[in-house]
């Protein structure tokens, strides 16, 4: 039996951390109900489409029963009130103060069904001068000071790959803590309040930048700390037709190894006498070579070094492949559930 399965989960969310969050309970067994607003979640209107319907929102809420409902129309509570009665869990992603303008904060749910786990996931939480601002995942990394760590500086920004502050600081933290609201209830009997602020979260992934900048009293600049490419040990190189070569031979073995396999001379190999010279010599070594001719090097030695995949690579990866990572969306219709598939306005 699934770990989850009959609970049952309102879901208020929209776009990715909220939607991801319920889609994690949806796989562990759980029931969701995704209550979408008249014109429905905007991830609808999200590339990439399969048709008319946007494949990114399929990926997300598969598995899930929805019901469109304007939230501030007369009558909106009696529809939801026999499912908060029934509901284990809400998840909500509005500002701060929206949910208890609309009667449904957790102050007014909580006197309906006190064994209802809560979940708020917010930019920056419910309290402090910037709960009301908006934001998106670019915004929190970057109020939170992580973005600085790696932004490429002002010649060559980068936006980076990952939705870290969306994904590791809303979706993840809010699915663990409602786990965890879930075994606290199974002793209490009560249900409780979650706050998840992304920005807060966010911050954590800065951790060895935050230990280095209250140990040294000086911030790491930019692309200068340990994990964000200061160390010869961590960071890319280009290859000579263009490619990169991912170094994170941070244990002295793996060094050792990786030190070998580039020819570096004895005086280079301890980086602690000058990094900078280990570094340029690393850049020439790699430069030298095709990504192909490295990746023959490197693959048999299992120092923890490779050569950067493009996406269409990793989903060939036999590895991958093998563990069933990537496949197809499944179909998700435009509305199901409540009353026969119906819409409510």
């Amino acid at each position: 039996m699934p770990p989850l399965a009959g609970l049952f989960v309102l879901d208020f969310t929209t776009l990715l951390p909220g939607p991801m969050a319920s889609l994690m309970l949806v796989e562990a067994g759980a029931e969701v109900l995704k209550i979408e607003p008249p014109a429905g979640d905007d991830m609808r209107r999200f590339p990439p489409f399969s048709g008319e319907e946007s494949t990114a929102f399929a990926a997300l809420n598969r598995g899930k029963r929805m019901q469109r409902l304007d939230l501030k129309t007369v009558g909106a509570l009696a529809i939801l009130r026999p499912h908060i009665e029934r509901a284990d869990i809400l998840i909500e992603q509005f500002r701060p103060g929206v949910m208890a303008r609309l009667g449904l904060g957790y102050e007014s749910v909580k006197l309906i069904n006190p064994r209802l786990i809560y979940c708020s996931i917010t930019g920056y939480g419910q309290t402090g001068p910037r709960a009301n601002e908006a934001g998106h995942d670019l915004n929190y990394i970057a109020r939170s000071g992580l973005l600085s760590l790696s932004s490429g500086g002002a010649e060559s920004p980068v936006v980076p790959p990952l939705l870290a502050a969306d994904i590791g600081g809303g979706a993840m933290p809010a699915m663990i803590n409602i786990l965890l609201a879930l075994r606290q209830r199974d002793t209490s009997g009560e249900g409780c309040h979650i706050d998840i602020a992304m920005a807060d979260i966010a911050a954590t992934f800065a951790w060895h930048s935050i230990v280095a900048l209250q140990t040294g009293g000086a911030a790491p600049k930019d692309g200068a700390d340990l994990f964000t490419g200061g160390s010869p040990r961590y960071r890319t190189y280009p290859t000579a037709d263009g490619r990169l070569v991912a170094v994170g031979a941070l244990e002295e073995k793996f060094w050792q190894v990786f030190c070998a396999a580039v020819d570096m001379p004895e005086a280079l190999r301890d980086d602690r006498n000058d990094p900078v010279a280990t570094m340029a010599f690393v850049t020439g070594s790699i430069g030298s070579g095709t990504a192909e001719h490295w990746r023959a090097r490197f693959d048999p030695l299992d120092c923890c070094v490779c050569v950067v995949a493009s996406l269409e690579e990793a989903m060939a990866d036999p590895h991958f492949k093998a563990r069933g990572l990537y496949r197809k969306t499944a179909h998700v219709p435009v509305a199901s559930g409540l009353r026969g598939g119906e819409y409510l306005q």
